[in-house]
């Protein structure tokens, strides 16, 4: 992951050796966040997610930045070693971070209404439309909660959906 990582950019990356965390690594990750910030990136699958998650409960403030599971897939693996250095810019160009004060902007009938549940296309849309917003890829559930947590507006909703449907990217 850092290779993919600093052949796209040129960042300080910290291994996290999956999920395994050991102290020495908190220490490090604690360390970068308290004196500049961190982002989160892992792989856009179950066991990046937990990580993920993991690491937002003890680091609240950190960025969030997801890379499409589409474009980091070769037919065996899903992972950022996988993404190209272009898709990793693209998601570092639109971190996200955690609102303290989420309001419900969107909810389950925004979800229906639109498509991005309740069809057997729901999954591929939810999918092009977190990875047009930076959100990552999510069920119905996390794609809501990550909607009103990232503070995605409207004015931006209807922007990627407009977009994503005219290029049909579906």
């Amino acid at each position: 992951d850092t290779l993919a990582v600093k052949k796209a950019v040129d960042a300080e990356t910290i291994e996290t050796g999956g999920f395994a965390l050991r102290n020495g690594t908190l220490a490090k990750i604690r360390g970068a966040y308290l004196r500049r910030g961190i982002i989160i990136l892992t792989d856009p699958d179950g066991a990046g997610q937990r990580i993920r998650n993991f690491l937002t409960d003890r680091f609240p403030n950190a960025g969030q930045a997801f890379v499409p599971k589409k474009d980091a897939r070769t037919p065996d693996d899903v992972g950022i070693e996988q993404a190209s250095p272009e898709a990793i810019r693209l998601a570092l160009s639109k971190v996200r971070y955690h609102q303290f004060a989420p309001q419900k902007i969107f909810t389950e009938t925004d979800l229906f209404a639109h498509g991005l549940s309740g069809t057997a296309a729901s999954a591929q849309k939810r999918d092009a439309l977190g990875a047009e917003l930076g959100l990552g890829y999510g069920n119905a559930k996390r794609l809501l909660q990550r909607l009103n947590d990232y503070g995605v507006t409207r004015e931006e909703f209807k922007t990627a959906l407009a977009k994503i449907e005219e290029g049909a990217l579906w």
